[in-house]
């Protein structure tokens, strides 16, 4: 089956096709000669999951789906939330963004936090929302090499290493995007039994 998946993050592309396999031809749009950004204008991860996909939709025509992640730190009331790509500002830096959450909760022992995930598939009429979480704390300074983001300072519960320390296959296995990813890949080969 091909799929657009709504994203220039190549380590997400990466990713998201070591989670769907080989069942799936998964593009970007920068495949199809689209260089611009996609809308991503919301303040939750429904809203900006569904915005980016819908547009990729209207452009394309073909199946597509979109994530949007956020760090929900509890002693940040919820944020970074659906500004995590862009809470430093507008340049959307990873290290900057990270740097800004540890700034914020200097001094905070309450390091609650959790990594959820939001990936909106639009085929036409058919749109459909697939949710992941992962709970865990942040870290007080930044571990590993690994992943990308927020990974270096968020330890996953039961672990006593950042996203950041572990590898592709084991952080895929249990992250809130994997989880999320898994469910839509499960939708779409039913989807697809249904309709040959």
């Amino acid at each position: 089956m091909r799929l657009i998946f709504a994203t220039a993050n190549r380590h997400k592309l990466e990713e998201v096709r070591d989670i769907l396999g080989k069942n799936f031809e998964l593009l970007i749009p920068a495949d199809l000669g689209y260089a611009d950004d996609i809308p991503e204008t919301g303040d939750t991860l429904e809203y900006n999951a569904l915005e980016k996909s819908r547009f990729v939709w209207e452009k394309f025509r073909l199946p597509c789906f979109s994530d949007d992640t956020g760090l929900e730190v509890n002693a940040l009331n919820g944020m970074p939330g659906a500004f995590s790509a862009r809470y430093a500002g507008a340049a959307r830096d990873p290290k900057a963004n990270l740097q800004l959450v540890l700034k914020n909760m200097e001094g905070n022992d309450l390091r609650t936090a959790r990594f959820r995930c939001v990936v909106a598939l639009v085929m036409g009429n058919c749109e459909r929302l697939f949710e992941g979480k992962v709970e865990g704390d942040i870290l007080y300074t930044p571990q590993g090499a690994q992943g990308f983001g927020y990974d270096p300072v968020f330890k996953p519960q039961g672990y006593t290493c950042s996203f950041a320390e572990l590898d592709a296959h084991e952080k895929n296995r249990l992250s809130h995007r994997g989880k999320a990813i898994r469910q839509l890949a499960d939708f779409l080969q039913r989807y697809e039994k249904q309709n040959q």
